[in-house]
């Protein structure tokens, strides 16, 4: 049974080396001309149609593997993102709940965003392009097949043409085998040279039939299949992209339901937000118009000047003022009288709706501020002429105990142009030099602008309670800040 096996084994092999070696020279005579092709243009069309498909699949299919990785890739990027937000989201924060909910929420959906993409889009396009290996091994073989037919036919139809030689043969003898042969004899061999030439062709004939058959049957059955392989791909591409997009977009409109509900929970918490510590600083100032130069300038020498007319500060000794002299006694004595003078009521009456100006002395304080005729009449002349009145600020001497002076007590009246109190909520850091550095917790009299115009929306003037009852200078501390870092206090 092995050596039977061996010879079948055998057998085919030779076979089919047999085969190989026909089709090789059928295909050399063809390329050469000598052998005729059988062509079949309906049938060379739907190949081409078919390799185009293929190629067109194929690359569908790579894209379609690459967009999975690039979701799978935004999966892990969302997933990370969320966790990030949980390990800083603190836990007396409200929404945490809300916000690790989000999170498990959100990565569900990617994940059934994936899944749905594979099931519905890529192991289709898989099922599609897994019919054409064994289809493409077809063709192949129908060509083989095509081949050894065109050998057979050519083959019979050699032997077809030497039958005639073969009758020829018969009324005259040509071998030399024929020559030497008694004449009885002759006709036996010539006999027998046409029946094994008779032989030949009947056996070429059964090879070309089946030949013939195999090829048919395998050309009939691609010529059936290729054309309607070909119209199927309208339809799968319709349903492919249309999975694909109906996916994408619910996921969407899912993952924008996630991302409102992450919007409010953000939006709950700057709203419940507790006050922060020093370190920690959530809010955020809005812009300012910075004014030019020229505006600046102005503006300080207005306030300047007005304080250079209503002003006129007098500083005394350490070891207090001196004793006045008898004309200085007469000219206090006259101002005094022309503080109450018909002229000062009539100021008094024209600055009835203004900020009153308290004059504040020292309890130990004997003598009377010096102020001179011609600074009242000043000061009285520019109030007539401006629109605005200005701050009057009358400074007083220190009291001195035993030739020592005593410092001056806290002010408990506000600054000028004064309107409220507020207290900083947050911390905030000057970003210019007109600005005022706050610190949590910090009390600030807000005051009026020198000039309205110049005042930015959302931004206020004032100066810190704290300088303000040390007696700091309040031009040189004053400064503006952030409204909204600040809550009226």
């Amino acid at each position: 049974m092995a050596e039977l096996g061996k010879g079948v084994s055998a057998g085919k092999i030779a076979s089919n080396v047999q085969k190989k070696l026909t089709r090789a020279q059928e295909k050399v005579l063809q390329k050469l001309g000598k052998a005729d092709e059988t062509k079949d243009e309906q049938f060379e069309q739907c190949v081409q149609n078919f390799g185009k498909q293929l190629t067109e699949g194929s690359k569908l299919q790579k894209d379609l593997r690459t967009y999975l990785a690039s979701v799978k890739s935004m999966h892990e990027a969302s997933k990370k993102l969320t966790e990030c937000l949980q390990e800083i989201y603190e836990p007396e924060w409200p929404g945490r709940d809300d916000t690790n909910k989000l999170a498990e929420n959100n990565d569900l959906l990617w994940t059934d965003y994936h899944q749905k993409l594979v099931d519905q889009a890529l192991l289709t396009m898989d099922t599609y392009l897994g019919q054409f290996p064994d289809i493409k091994s077809r063709i192949a073989k129908r060509g083989r097949k095509l081949v050894d037919y065109d050998s057979a036919r050519h083959h019979f139809e050699s032997l077809q043409n030497a039958k005639k030689k073969d009758d020829t043969k018969i009324a005259k003898p040509v071998s030399l085998l024929e020559k030497a042969a008694p004449q009885w004899c002759q006709g036996k061999i010539q006999a027998h040279l046409v029946a094994q030439t008779n032989l030949l062709r009947n056996q070429a004939e059964e090879e070309l039939l089946k030949s013939q058959k195999v090829f048919e049957e395998m050309n009939v059955d691609l010529q059936e299949e290729l054309p309607s392989l070909w119209n199927s791909r309208v339809g799968f591409y319709v349903n492919t992209f249309q999975s694909i997009a109906g996916l994408e977009e619910n996921f969407h409109k899912e993952m924008s339901k996630l991302h409102q509900n992450l919007h409010e929970v953000m939006t709950n918490l700057e709203s419940h937000q507790e006050k922060p510590s020093s370190n920690a600083f959530t809010g955020k100032a809005q812009p300012r118009k910075k004014p030019n130069l020229f505006s600046r300038l102005r503006s300080k020498k207005s306030s300047d000047s007005s304080l250079a007319k209503a002003n006129k500060t007098t500083t005394s000794p350490p070891d207090g003022p001196p004793a006045p002299s008898a004309e200085e006694k007469t000219t206090n004595h006259d101002a005094e009288e022309s503080l109450v003078s018909p002229t000062a009521a009539a100021t008094a009456t024209f600055f009835q709706d203004t900020p009153t100006v308290t004059i504040s002395k020292s309890p130990s304080q004997q003598s009377e501020p010096v102020v001179k005729e011609e600074e009242v009449k000043a000061v009285e002349k520019d109030a007539n002429q401006s629109t605005s009145p200005p701050a009057v600020v009358v400074e007083t001497f220190p009291a001195t105990v035993n030739g020592t002076v005593e410092s001056a007590p806290p002010k408990t009246n506000m600054p000028p142009g004064y309107i409220c109190k507020v207290r900083a909520q947050h911390d905030y850091s000057s970003t210019d030099n007109d600005e005022l550095n706050l610190k949590a917790g910090e009390v600030v009299l807000v005051t009026q602008f020198d000039n309205p115009d110049e005042q930015d929306e959302g931004w206020l003037m004032g100066i810190k309670e704290s300088d303000w009852l040390q007696n700091k200078e309040f031009e040189q501390h004053r400064g503006v800040f952030p409204e909204n870092f600040t809550e009226k206090y």
